[in-house]
């Protein structure tokens, strides 16, 4: 697939790469985020993609962004002074996080002129670090998809992360499509709340793991729900990026409805998100994110099995 024309990028990202710390990895940290993650999944799956990351003096040199880079993401790095970084403490109730480092907000004259005329966008910020301006960047026409988790974080340097409720906000209110998982609010928070501080015919989607997750729409002043299961992973190594890696296949989806045969209506673009992020879980870090030769098996495999079907 090519790009929009005269050198625009089909879909822009932006945000902060985060370093999650880890003693799995020489550094004592992999570089992660919903910029990184998000870039190299539409990268992969055929999109030219260009990714604005704002990253701290340490993340810079980073291996992972040559990653991008080779799978022909057009990668400009915009220096930060704080940037965003994590302990992620898996338990069985789920994840507990902890702050390590608030991150420095990525501001929006660093974005190259040439981008702006993008179809689709991925504003993917993990700790807050897109002002409320960004909403105005992406052109009117465009397909815009945020991660909402990143925004509704409280950090402060060496304490666990809390959520913040759920409030207005311009990214939030641009947005086309808006992901977010339903352990990043607290379980009090009912989707219909979620739903309405966001446009209406946006969608929302809400993913719960393995159970799989819903889609929530407006229509006719309606809001309609429809369920999507998940794609079964072989194992479960790393499941840090999976909510990104599956808003990110969304989106690219139906940015470009070419990667699952024009079937939106049938369920082929959740079904696509599903299974790339079930693949993103059976490695470390960003080396789980698949291309789209494996993404297109996965889909198959799961199929003959039977175990999903589109939604």
């Amino acid at each position: 697939m090519t790009d929009a024309g005269d050198g625009v990028p089909s879909v822009v990202v932006v945000g902060a790469a985060a370093r999650d710390i880890t003693d799995g990895d020489p550094r004592g940290w992999r570089l992660g985020g919903g910029v990184s993650y998000s870039a190299l999944t539409t990268a992969r799956l055929g999109l030219s993609t260009a990714a604005l990351v704002g990253v701290d003096a340490e993340a810079t040199g980073a291996w992972e962004l040559d990653l991008l880079r080779s799978a022909g993401v057009d990668v400009r790095l915009v220096p930060l002074e704080h940037g965003p970084v994590f302990v992620n403490i898996e338990q069985p109730g789920g994840r507990v996080q902890e702050c390590r480092d608030r991150s420095d907000p990525v501001p929006i004259d660093a974005i190259p002129p040439e981008w702006v005329a993008a179809p689709g966008w991925i504003l993917a910020p993990v700790a807050a670090e897109l002002p409320a301006a960004w909403a105005d960047v992406p052109h009117g026409d465009a397909l815009v998809a945020v991660g909402w988790q990143g925004l509704l974080r409280e950090l402060v340097p060496g304490a666990t992360v809390r959520h913040l409720r759920p409030r207005p906000d311009p990214i939030i209110g641009r947005a086309d499509l808006v992901g977010l998982s339903r352990d990043d609010v607290d379980r009090d928070v009912v989707v219909e709340a979620l739903y309405e501080l966001l446009r209406p015919g946006a969608s929302l989607v809400v993913t719960q793991g393995d159970r799989g997750g819903l889609v929530a729409r407006s229509a006719d002043g309606r809001l309609g729900f429809r369920h999507y299961p998940a794609v079964p992973s072989g194992t479960s190594v790393d499941p840090t990026g999976a909510g990104d890696v599956f808003l990110a296949a969304l989106a690219a989806a139906r940015i470009e409805p070419r990667l699952v045969g024009g079937r939106l209506d049938q369920g082929f673009d959740l079904l696509l998100a599903a299974a790339a992020a079930s693949l993103v879980l059976e490695d470390h870090g960003l080396l789980g994110v698949a291309d789209r030769a494996s993404v297109s098996a996965r889909i198959s495999e799961s199929r003959r099995a039977g175990a999903v079907h589109p939604a």
